[in-house]
């Protein structure tokens, strides 16, 4: 996607093919109040941002990660560099959990890198929409690794509030795990940890310039 427009094209579409603004906020690597804000320049439903610029547009960043995610030796060698930037931790983790739906592909790539076990969680943002104010939960896969105590690692693809890496650490630690360490391609917020999991990125994304 090279502009404003191509984003809100891609909003409506995946917005007339029934995702919620969560997914849509996912699958454009944007947050929820970007989600909404786009659905509704497309006249695909409504929405309210509440951090904006001047011109009344959502204050955030696009990461367009498609090239790397389209080509399979592409996403190996991303995964491969990803798995360096854990090794620092040491050896010992041997379960990787990746939050879907992005950063599921990513995982499985860092799992294999490491000869670890795969894990995935689906966020309750999946399922988060303006006109919903239920308290959603996410879920983790029964069709992967389960946690069941142990260490783990865990991935996606970008950081942009940093509530989803939150959540799915603290449902890592309900279910009696213990989160070592986080990687993402890109983190949007600079986060150096979350909830006191260290946090790495082959990519920090700064937005020069201010919100006012």
């Amino acid at each position: 996607m090279k502009n404003i427009d191509d984003l809100i094209e891609s909003a409506a579409d995946l917005a007339e093919h029934g995702l919620s603004k969560g997914e849509i906020a996912d699958e454009l690597n944007v947050s929820r109040e970007t989600a909404s804000w786009l659905v509704e320049q497309s006249g695909s439903g409504t929405g309210t941002g509440s951090t904006s610029e001047p011109n009344g547009g959502p204050y955030d960043i696009h990461v367009d990660w498609s090239t790397i995610g389209r080509d399979s030796s592409r996403l190996a060698a991303v995964g491969s560099a990803m798995a360096d930037l854990l090794l620092k931790q040491g050896e010992a983790v041997d379960l990787v959990m990746g939050i879907e739906k992005a950063g599921a592909p990513l995982a499985t790539t860092v799992a294999r890198e490491l000869d670890a076990d795969l894990g995935t969680y689906a966020p309750s943002k999946h399922q988060w929409d303006d006109d919903s104010d239920q308290s959603l939960d996410g879920s983790f896969s029964r069709n992967f690794a389960q946690i069941r105590g142990r260490d783990c690692y865990v991935v996606d693809d970008t950081i942009t509030s940093g509530t989803t890496m939150t959540e799915t650490i603290e449902a890592i630690r309900n279910q009696g795990g213990n989160p070592v360490a986080c990687v993402v391609l890109a983190d949007k917020q600079g986060l150096g940890d979350v909830k006191g999991v260290p946090v790495y990125s082959l990519l920090q994304v700064i937005r020069v310039g201010s919100e006012d």
